[in-house]
């Protein structure tokens, strides 16, 4: 059974569409089969991917209404073992038409329940806002994955992410667990980023992850191209930071780790 990883920050810009479609894209590379859910609207993933999100394609919100339509929504990527299940212009309407729906929490683990056993990971890219879409996505998954950008108000509404997270695990989902806060866009030159990523430290001791994203162009030009940054510039910064978080969340998942050394290795 796969482990479903909600990416969520109610803040935008703080880099959860780079580590979702980026540490995917690493983790598929490792043998592992990965499944990426676009929850956002805005279908920042979906583009990021190669796909088009204008063209009226399949999108997730099918399978929010009727859980049946899950598996036809489902897209392969560019990325051998990794596939998409897209975000599109009918999803900015769910949240106001699912308000009145029985079980309207649950819908989009009703949807996945017919998919984890296919694969090792789950990937939920959530919207920037804690809505009915982000619940979802919380009642539907294992664990939570934290961006906060290494700037001044980093941990600015984290705290109503997490207590938002308790809600959800004390009256939705009492599986739901913090994975780990993720630090994204550190500068090194700069006295700011170093001093935001200790006080994150300081604060969530025990819970974020070693792997620190550098600031990075190339990963701002890489979904303009539609590509993860392994097939845009595999030896940036910026990849070399998703591989070794891949690496780190395998190692957390000991269950979905395999024996055989990442295909990026060596590379």
């Amino acid at each position: 059974m796969g482990d479903i990883i909600a990416c969520a920050n109610q803040k935008g810009g703080v880099g959860k569409t780079t580590t979702v479609i980026n540490l995917a894209a690493y983790l598929a590379l490792a043998g592992r089969r990965v499944l990426v859910v676009d929850l956002d609207p805005q279908g920042n993933a979906t583009s990021g991917l190669g796909f088009d999100r204008q063209s009226g394609a399949s999108s997730i919100y099918p399978a929010l209404v009727d859980p049946e339509f899950v598996r036809s929504v489902v897209q392969p990527t560019q990325i051998e073992g990794l596939w998409l299940i897209p975000s599109g212009q009918d999803l900015a309407g769910a949240e106001v038409e699912l308000v009145n729906v029985p079980q309207r929490e649950r819908k989009l683990s009703a949807a996945l329940a017919k998919l984890r056993d296919s694969y090792d990971f789950i990937v939920l890219d959530c919207p920037p806002a804690v809505g009915l879409l982000t619940v979802n996505a919380l009642t539907a998954s294992d664990s939570v994955l934290v961006p906060i950008q290494c700037e001044y108000y980093a941990l600015e509404g984290l705290g109503q992410l997490l207590a938002t997270i308790d809600l959800v695990r004390d009256n939705l989902n009492p599986r739901l667990r913090l994975a780990g806060v993720l630090l994204t866009m550190y500068d090194s030159r700069t006295t700011l980023s170093s001093d935001v990523a200790a006080e994150v430290r300081r604060h969530l001791n025990g819970t974020v992850y070693e792997t620190v994203v550098p600031r990075s162009v190339r990963l701002a030009e890489a979904p303009s191209y539609g590509r993860p940054i392994v097939r845009y510039s595999p030896e940036s910064r910026g990849a070399l930071a998703y591989a070794a978080l891949a690496d780190e969340v395998l190692r957390r998942h000991p269950a979905s780790s395999a024996s055989e050394p990442p295909a990026w290795a060596g590379a």
